[in-house]
């Protein structure tokens, strides 16, 4: 078992959520005077990468006993959404490293340490997505080769959480045993080096694999480590809010870049036409939040009493993740709609803004289309 925490963890715990949360919104300028170059480069600029490092918000999805910082790994949803006011691509990166961060604390110890040598701002990219991959089992862990796609930020990543085998099982892959592949030409998104992963041949120990179907369900080695609510529940319950975050921010960010034009430019961009707009649109963005915050306080409960998911809790959890993303879409459609010529320069934000969220939409588990039909058939008693 893992020892007692050190003065720095100490020194961490004391970092409150609207201290980070004001050092969020600090980086947003920054991220937006950076957000043309950071399409540009096709990934995110290495001063933006510092820069979330130095803001020490990358360590919110660390476990404390490693450095972690605030309340929880929860914190890290309103920082993605924060941080997507000023880039969608740093912001959906930032998420992915988050993510991944909390997601090794439920790896066997061994892993764990070995992950988090260096220290707890190590950077964790992933690919679900294999292509042609070959896992030969062996008693103590697997051989792989192969190819993944869409691993964003991998660029700047340290280690990489790659999908092998069975559904739901992943290796954690250091750094000396991948490749990144530059093919992210993309019309959204366009910063945030989606790249492909090439594995020749590595052997990744069994200390380093872990199924995240059981995790927090009948695997325990993340709560009996951390002690952290988000470790006493499913992991899959809270997989795939880190995408939905972000995505909340960037619609934040077209409704501030049309209010902007709004008000500056008068005339016809204040009609009833345009105003209504605005108004269903932010209305739709305040929602997207209240709903996310919701769902996030609703799960810690849960695992604060330590009570079992239902199927039909798990099916409306991944129903909200999914409705809140149409929210999104709809928002920032209706104000692009109506937002004139000068919308489609490369440098306006409210153009980018729309096709960053059609990117971030197209994710399988966060389309209402896919995933809708599941709660009715739970719901029904399928």
């Amino acid at each position: 078992m893992l020892g007692p925490g050190n003065q720095l963890e100490k020194e961490s715990a004391s970092e409150g959520r609207c201290e980070l949360l004001q050092r969020a919104s600090e980086l947003v300028p920054v991220l937006q005077h950076r957000a043309l170059e950071t399409e540009r480069l096709r990934r995110l600029p290495r001063e933006t990468v510092d820069d979330l490092i130095a803001s020490r918000l990358i360590r919110l999805g660390v476990p404390a006993t490693f450095g972690g910082i605030g309340p929880d790994y929860d914190v890290a949803y309103d920082v993605g959404v924060e941080l997507g006011r000023g880039c969608g691509a740093a912001a959906w990166c930032y998420s992915l490293y988050a993510v991944h961060a909390w997601m090794v604390g439920h790896f066997p110890e061994r892993g764990q340490r070995e992950c988090f040598a260096d220290g707890p701002d190590v950077l964790c990219a992933s690919s679900f997505a294999a292509m042609n991959v070959q896992a030969d089992e062996r008693s103590d862990g697997l051989r792989i080769r192969g190819r993944w796609e869409f691993s964003s930020g991998s660029d700047a990543a340290n280690w990489v959480l790659l999908g092998v085998g069975a559904p739901g099982v992943l290796a954690l892959v250091p750094r000396s045993d991948f490749q990144v592949i530059d093919t992210w030409q993309a019309s959204g998104l366009c910063g945030s080096g989606s790249n492909d992963i090439v594995v020749d041949d590595a052997f990744v120990p069994k200390h380093r694999m872990l199924d995240i179907n059981r995790a927090g369900v009948d695997d325990w080695i993340g709560w009996e480590l951390h002690q952290q609510l988000t470790y006493r529940l499913p992991l899959r319950v809270l997989l795939a809010w880190d995408l939905v975050a972000p995505l909340i921010g960037m619609a934040q960010s077209a409704v501030e870049a049309f209010t902007h034009r709004a008000a500056t430019r008068g005339g016809t961009s204040q009609s009833d036409v345009v105003l209504l707009r605005l108004a269903e649109a932010s209305a739709e963005v305040d929602a997207a939040r209240t709903l996310m915050r919701h769902r996030a306080s609703w799960a810690l409960d849960k695992a604060s009493q330590g009570e079992a998911f239902s199927d039909l809790e798990r099916a409306s959890n991944q129903r909200d993740r999914a409705f809140i993303v149409r929210l999104c879409v709809q928002a920032v459609n209706r104000l692009f709609e109506v937002s004139g010529g000068h919308a489609l320069f490369l440098s306006e934000p409210l153009q980018r803004a729309h096709r960053d969220v059609q990117a971030a939409s197209h994710r399988a588990g966060l389309m209402l289309e896919m995933v809708g039909p599941n709660y009715g058939r739970v719901a029904l008693g399928g």
